[in-house]
């Protein structure tokens, strides 16, 4: 059998994306096939046998293209393995801790929750101040908050190979 894994993601300025062609890479030389696309791109769920779904967040929220995908997808969901990220705390250390505690947008956690996710990530992001438009900046100034790219390729590579771990009884390997 090839499984399939459709690696989704809404990505605002390009970090998300890099975020899921990681997961993909890593999902890849496992052996695994992989498609990796926006969500918005995303027509048809049938050829997958497993989803990886990542957002960017942005004041708590995931992006409209996710939830969409979620809100679309969430009876094909429910009947495949899915994971799910999301990317945006900066600073250095644990995302989670950053965030205040804030894990997943509590607006689609009983959505992940029905489609029984097996696993909720949060990285931390990237904040480009030269890719924001007028307003993101002086928000951004206002709160003052951490300009780089905060990502943790080790916590994002590990977070993969979990799912190779997860999926190998499935796959047959």
């Amino acid at each position: 059998m090839t499984y399939r894994i459709l690696v989704a993601y809404a990505s605002k300025y390009g970090a998300t994306a890099e975020i899921a062609r990681k997961i993909g890479q890593v999902l890849t030389e496992a052996g695994l096939k992989v498609n990796i696309l926006p969500a918005e791109k995303v027509t048809d769920l049938s050829p997958f046998d497993a989803v990886v779904l990542g957002s960017a967040v942005y004041q708590g929220h995931w992006r409209q293209e996710a939830v969409t995908f979620l809100e679309d997808y969430k009876t094909l969901l429910a009947k495949i393995p899915v994971w799910v990220f999301s990317s945006g705390p900066t600073g250095s250390g644990d995302p989670v801790e950053l965030s205040r505690g804030w894990h997943f947008p509590s607006e689609q956690q009983s959505m992940v929750n029905r489609i029984h996710a097996r696993d909720v990530a949060l990285f931390n992001g990237v904040l480009d101040t030269s890719k924001l438009n007028f307003a993101e900046r002086n928000v951004v100034k206002e709160f003052s908050a951490p300009v780089g790219d905060f990502r943790d390729w080790h916590a994002i590579i590990s977070w993969a190979v979990s799912i190779v771990a997860s999926l190998r009884p499935e796959v047959g390997e």
